[in-house]
């Protein structure tokens, strides 16, 4: 990712996102249940857009109103680069189909994308009440600590991470997913395939996982964790090693001492 200018948030915008992501989590966690809900396809599916119509009834025109001539995303699962200006990109419910199955691994997210860079963030998990922050040149933080990411300098030591952006994606991208997999479970240690994207990203932010990677240009799984793994001095870019930004269409997150390496291993795939 591209450095952007630093933003200046202020301490009344950052508490108001936060205030915001933090209420829309507790109307997530009032919907959430231990069991799995819904058998048919299209049950699963009125879950999943009954949560997240129920919380962006909580969330949408707080962040509006926080951010005066902001605007709106609509579709959570688009890709490709937003018009110029500020835009917020939301998930309400980052992980949905772990949420409706009775899973943890689930958040909301909200971020401010100026002209096609992420500068702001906040990722919320109601369910331990952990919240992560991001502001462009001013560091990422987990419940007020600063985050850092892991110091490793051998893939062959690194534990790395990816998974598909949404379902329905095209034969092709599941062929590269799987290839993409064969070859890091051959160069790296370990590799996790999961979804959401984010609850990956806040791993690689916080060290405890030392790359990700996704073959897809969704932006809301993407814009987050790539804001707190840039702040918190890991190394972002697309599979061609350019500068990432909303328009690439694929995304490498990266301690710094192992994404040229892990970048050798996924650009031919690419």
């Amino acid at each position: 990712m591209a450095t952007p200018m630093p933003f200046d948030a202020g301490t009344t915008l950052m508490s108001e996102v936060t205030a915001a992501v933090k209420a829309a989590g507790v109307t997530l966690r009032d919907r959430y249940t231990p069991h799995a809900r819904g058998v048919s396809l299209d049950e699963v599916v009125d879950e999943i857009h009954a949560n997240d119509d129920a919380v962006l009834d909580v969330l949408r025109e707080p962040l509006l109103r926080a951010r005066q001539g902001s605007q709106w995303a609509e579709d959570e699962l688009a890709g490709g680069a937003l018009p110029p200006g500020e835009w917020w990109v939301v998930d309400p419910a980052e992980g949905n189909i772990n949420h409706v199955h009775g899973m943890d691994d689930w958040a909301v997210t909200a971020t401010l994308v100026r002209d096609n860079q992420p500068v702001l963030t906040v990722v919320h998990l109601p369910l331990t009440g952990d919240t992560y922050t991001a502001v462009a040149g001013g560091g990422a933080r987990l419940n007020g600590q600063p985050l850092k990411v892991s110091a490793k300098t051998d893939l062959g030591a690194a534990l790395i991470g990816t998974g598909q952006a949404k379902p329905g994606e095209d034969e092709r991208t599941f062929r590269r997913i799987g290839d993409s997999v064969t070859a890091m479970l051959i160069n790296g240690l370990v590799v996790r395939v999961s979804v959401p994207a984010t609850m990956q990203l806040i791993h690689v932010a916080a060290g405890r996982m030392d790359a990700f990677w996704q073959f897809s240009d969704v932006r809301s799984g993407l814009v987050a964790g790539a804001l707190l793994v840039s702040e918190a001095g890991g190394t972002v870019t697309d599979l061609a090693g350019e500068a990432w930004n909303t328009g690439s269409r694929d995304f490498l997150a990266a301690a710094p001492g192992l994404h040229a390496a892990a970048l050798k291993v996924l650009s031919p795939i690419a």
